[in-house]
């Protein structure tokens, strides 16, 4: 991503599909409870720009997109990485004294994509409840009717029409619905897992790059390992050699509920965006720090953290919470989290660490430089507040250990301190 991107900056919307009801539908009941609200704005804004034709826009600034949104540049700079990410969305850049962005809109997949991707199913049952999940199942469910006792009485196109002449048509300009699939890390070697099956289990000619996408997808949300993936694809392989893609989801969904005592997973291995990333000019150790706040994802520098040991469920839970409910950049995320295990004695407490995070909210912290910055603070404040304590406690009254002459009052002295103290 672009991190120079300016107000003044031009974009122009294309759009490479059709778009139609059905696609707002899709969009405000299964994309917004995974994406948000403020991206699914994005996308009917940027839809809004297009010509009566719906084809191309007109240009327009970033200034206008911010004017009409209400909302600050980076909050559309992030709205915009979630589009290209979940493939709502392609954008391409011309470079000059002014740049030139085209935003290319894609329609999203059908409800039946949508639901059997194992991505973005597990992540919209994790966002919604129970009831609003089975809601929104319902409503894209084709209802059954029993057509027993009737009989199939369509006409074929052969019989109806008849065929004279074929028109050629260069069909590659010809509008058509198109939708692209969700980008993610491939983090796993699919070479190394076949691999390991012998052929005579599995038909390796027959893996289809349906059957590479769902294990890719798969691993990812699972977080497998290819060891891990190896074993449940042999255990998903049907009588006839092949991949069972439905057994598999199951073999996956029930190992990782097991490992990790029932929990569903979630998205916690989002990376700092490009754009709020700081350029490294040097091989400083604040330098070499921020870019490893930076680049790694909170699972894996708390992974790191823990010299190796994967986070346990409780941990995870806080990683999700800063992520979703606080929002909070991933760099932001590993810098809090290495605070609070750095002054609590390798412990991470949830409470502690909510605390934090809610004072980071307040401050609006979106950067690491930002987050280091408000750490180095706090330690200086705590540190200020401990010297003064010492100091406190080094300074005595000028009439402690002196020897102080035990002159007699007199009578008239006691009078005087009786009618002081109201007596």
């Amino acid at each position: 991503m672009n991190r120079s991107l300016l107000p003044a900056d031009t974009y122009i919307v294309k759009n490479a599909t059709i778009l139609n009801n059905e696609c707002r539908n899709i969009l405000i009941k299964l994309y917004q409870p995974v994406i948000g609200s403020v991206a699914v704005n994005l996308y009917f804004t940027l839809w809004s720009n297009l010509d009566t034709l719906e084809i191309i826009g007109t240009e327009y600034t970033h200034h206008n997109l911010m004017s009409n949104m209400g909302l600050r540049l980076d909050a559309i700079l992030e709205a915009r990485e979630k589009l290209e990410a979940i493939g709502l969305l392609k954008t391409y850049l011309k470079k000059g004294s002014i740049n030139n962005y085209i935003y290319e809109l894609y329609s999203p997949l059908s409800p039946y994509e949508f639901i059997s991707n194992p991505i973005l199913l597990t992540t919209l049952k994790n966002n919604i409840s129970q009831n609003e999940y089975e809601k929104i199942i319902k409503f894209f469910t084709i209802p059954h009717i029993d057509l027993s006792g009737y009989e199939e009485i369509t006409s074929s196109f052969k019989d109806t029409f008849a065929v004279t002449d074929l028109a050629e048509v260069k069909e590659e300009n010809i509008r058509n619905v198109k939708s692209l699939d969700i980008l993610i890390d491939q983090k796993i070697d699919l070479n190394m897992i076949f691999s390991s099956i012998p052929d005579e289990f599995l038909s390796k000619k027959a893996i289809s790059k349906e059957i590479k996408s769902l294990i890719y997808k798969l691993a990812f949300i699972y977080n497998l390992s290819e060891e891990e993936m190896a074993e449940l694809i042999r255990s998903s392989i049907n009588e006839k050699h092949l991949v069972d893609k439905n057994l598999l989801r199951k073999n996956c969904q029930n190992y990782y509920t097991f490992e990790h005592k029932g929990s569903m997973p979630t998205l916690v291995y989002k990376k700092q965006p490009e754009y709020l990333r700081k350029q490294v000019s040097d091989t400083s150790k604040k330098s070499k720090l921020i870019y490893t706040f930076e680049t790694l994802s909170p699972y894996d520098f708390l992974t790191g953290r823990n010299k190796g040991v994967k986070p346990n469920k409780s941990d995870l839970n806080i990683l999700e919470t800063l992520l979703v409910d606080y929002e909070f950049n991933p760099g932001v995320i590993n810098v809090l989290i290495d605070y609070v295990l750095k002054i609590n004695n390798n412990k991470l407490p949830k409470n502690f660490v909510l605390k934090i995070a809610d004072q980071w909210k307040r401050s609006n912290v979106k950067t690491v430089e930002e987050a280091m910055q408000i750490c180095k603070n706090e330690n200086q404040s705590k540190k200020i507040i401990k010297e003064k304590t010492i100091k406190q406690k080094e300074e005595k009254p000028l009439w402690f250990n002196q020897n102080i002459e035990e002159d007699v009052a007199s009578e008239e002295d006691i009078k005087a301190l009786e009618a002081r103290l109201g007596r």
